[in-house]
């Protein structure tokens, strides 16, 4: 059985939303979720199923960074049968003329991580699952969101040296977004055969236009890439 989650066999459905944050999961739980029960609060990662529409559907908080979602990702492929798994989150904006709360669906990740350094005697260059990628684009286009398709840059560091990380050259190279986790999911989703896709909101960035928005603002953003993650996960 898992080493780091409670839930009974069973518990978690086989569509997944990944916030970072666990009271996160609880706010889309309680907001979204038809009948929501927790299912697990080790260390904190607090996870809850539901149904949404109709549909079982879980959502859980993994925490911040690559191992914690390497940890949780693998768990939940391997101990609970999960087929798709969405991280929603937020990113820092590398294209010019993002804005703040803008959406991001992740086609790949390029890393600054050595995660994968000793598996392969090449670069892997981890990706998203097309079908899902196709689908969350299709359901924000029904929903009149627009959406910045592109490579991620998925970095072990928040607070790093910036004379070593160089966001005009990600950028060149079509970087349109950095965040902390997406390397993790799409490496562990490739290896047990899952589907896997990165929802992200723009919370800032070098080339982000600056607005001062509400929280209220901020929260329909963020309720945004939840309801395309949902519809994702839950539609036809």
């Amino acid at each position: 059985m898992s080493m780091h989650i409670e839930a009974k066999p069973g518990e978690i459905a086989g569509g997944i939303l990944l916030p970072g944050d666990p009271l996160r999961a609880k706010y889309i739980a309680e907001k979204f979720f038809d009948s929501p029960k927790l299912v697990n609060e080790v260390r904190g990662a607090l996870c809850y199923t539901g149904k949404w529409n109709g549909e079982e559907v879980s959502v859980m908080g993994t925490g911040m960074g690559i191992p914690a979602v390497h940890i949780y990702a693998t768990e939940l492929c391997t101990e609970y049968g999960c087929e798709k798994l969405i991280r929603i989150g937020t990113a820092g904006g590398l294209k010019k003329g993002m804005k703040v709360n803008d959406i991001v669906l992740s086609q790949a990740t390029s890393t600054t991580s050595s995660l994968n350094d000793h598996w392969f005697q090449g670069s892997y260059a981890p990706c998203a699952d097309f079908f899902l990628l196709r689908k969350a684009y299709d359901k924000a286009v029904e929903m009149g969101i627009p959406v910045h398709v592109g490579n991620t840059i998925c970095n072990d560091l928040l607070y790093r040296d910036e004379r070593f990380f160089h966001p005009d050259l990600w950028a060149e190279y079509g970087i349109i977004a950095s965040e902390m986790e997406g390397a993790a999911l799409y490496t562990v989703a490739a290896h047990y055969q899952k589907q896997a896709l990165m929802l992200m909101t723009i919370a800032g960035g070098p080339y982000v236009t600056e607005q001062v928005l509400t929280r209220e603002e901020r929260e329909q953003g963020l309720d945004n890439m939840i309801l395309i993650g949902l519809k994702t996960l839950c539609e036809a």
